[in-house]
């Protein structure tokens, strides 16, 4: 997948003061849109973003690639602006916009001035609204795209995620790669591209977060004036993704020196009652930071590799428990047993007193550094709203953290973490290894 994004001038990059508390307001629009706001007027800036859920998982039947295709044309001309014109009014207005999409959803990122505003967000409208989709930008963002394809064909991490999706989910969205495939890319048409506007930009699945110099009555009025005109639904969603994957070894042969091996199997849903422990777990498992169980067995201790991690993946319509480490070939059956290993170890003892208050101390002391700038604080508030959260999350989260037991983690460990159920797969040329 690529991203397409503009890089506002540094002079507005200036963030919200970090704070303990942030004060979060739901606005509703005269015309029904829903919004959550934070206020912030020491600077003469808004960030704002917006969300439409279903993203890639919504391509029609044999149009794979059109929602991300979709998506990198949506600023290639609007209105009666081609491409150039449209770029050119962007920067005249000094507005930053980001358009990205992935599985699960499409994201709209905006930035601009106080003083801009009115005439920033009637040019995101027309970006919204009134996209052109000239031929001659369709076929350049194509190849774009295609060589993007191309690049991933080669690249040995890709090919091994490509072969997890495709082994876990199989004909699910999330069991191909919502950049499409050169086929399908290559076939796409115009109203391809018209249709996949049609099924994902639509109010019904829209979620809103909006930081800065702005008011709730006047943000009220600036989403009608945006959002307005979308039609009020698009296409339907995706089933339930049930992961397919049984245990055992995927081998897919490649040329290089070195395997990159991707693991899991099934994981907990982000509202499951146990996700906390889960969660904390992970992290003294397989998360972030040198302390990790994993990266302390595979890394120090072996000398296996130079990184190596695990998280618990929670889709829209599905979840895992996924890992990614590389190591020399000859080793990777080596790693592949170490972490069997380890996964046993704690899914049968559980952790100690000393790994959860370091976890409790990281993760709680690196939430307020996801709310240091107003475009980040948009994106959580956002993000906040997908997951069905509520407005007070900010405040509670580490208490749910610090909540977490010895006890909870050595029960929920026995659920999330299952050695008998992992499916490894390994791109290279891995000695002593071979596919079940």
């Amino acid at each position: 997948m690529i991203r397409f994004a503009i890089t506002l001038g540094a002079f507005l990059m200036a963030a919200l003061p970090l704070r303990a508390a942030v004060e979060i307001q739901q606005v509703t629009s005269p015309g029904g849109i829903s919004a959550w706001l934070v206020e912030e007027h020491s600077i003469p800036f808004t960030a704002l973003e917006i969300r439409f859920k279903g993203g890639q998982s919504l391509d029609r039947p044999g149009k794979r690639g059109a929602v991300n295709l979709m998506t990198g044309l949506i600023e290639e001309g609007a209105g009666d602006l081609d491409a150039q014109g449209f770029a050119a009014a962007r920067e005249s207005l000094a507005a930053s916009f980001g358009f990205d999409s992935w599985n699960d959803g499409l994201s709209v990122s905006a930035q601009f001035l106080t003083e801009n505003r009115q005439e920033a967000v009637e040019l995101l409208r027309k970006a919204l609204i009134e996209p052109r989709f000239d031929q001659d930008a369709v076929d350049r963002v194509r190849e774009q795209v295609l060589s993007g394809i191309r690049s991933d064909a080669t690249d040995p991490g890709e090919i091994a995620s490509a072969t997890v999706a495709r082994l876990s989910f199989g004909d699910h969205p999330y069991g191909s790669d919502g950049g499409g495939t050169t086929e399908s890319v290559t076939a796409l048409t115009r109203d391809d591209i018209v249709q996949a506007w049609q099924d994902v930009l639509v109010r019904d699945q829209l979620y809103v977060g909006a930081v800065g110099d702005i008011t709730p009555g006047e943000l009220g009025v600036l989403l009608d004036d945006l959002l307005g005109g979308l039609p009020q639904s698009g296409a339907p969603m995706p089933g339930k993704a049930e992961f397919l994957a049984g245990p055992g070894v995927t081998v897919v042969p490649f040329d290089t020196p070195q395997s990159v091996i991707v693991f899991g199997h099934a994981g907990i849903e982000r509202d499951d009652p146990d996700f906390f422990p889960a969660f904390v777990a992970n992290q003294i498992f397989g998360g972030s930071g040198f302390s990790a169980r994993l990266m302390t067995e595979v890394r120090e201790k072996r000398g296996l590799t130079y990184g190596i991690g695990t998280y618990l993946a929670t889709y829209d319509h599905g979840e895992a428990v996924l890992g990614q480490a590389s190591t020399a070939n000859e080793r990777a059956a080596e790693t592949v047993e170490v972490i069997r290993d380890e996964w046993a170890r704690i899914a049968e003892q559980g952790v100690t007193e000393d790994e959860l208050d370091a976890a409790k101390t990281f993760l709680t002391g690196a939430y307020p550094l996801r709310f240091d700038g107003n475009g980040r604080i948009a994106g959580q508030l956002v993000g906040m709203q997908t997951e069905g959260l509520t407005v007070d999350y900010i405040v509670t989260r580490n208490d749910k953290v610090n909540a977490v037991t010895l006890d909870d983690i050595k029960r929920v460990a026995k659920r999330v973490f299952r050695p008998e159920d992992l499916h490894f797969v390994v791109v290279g040329q891995p000695g002593g290894l071979q596919s079940d």
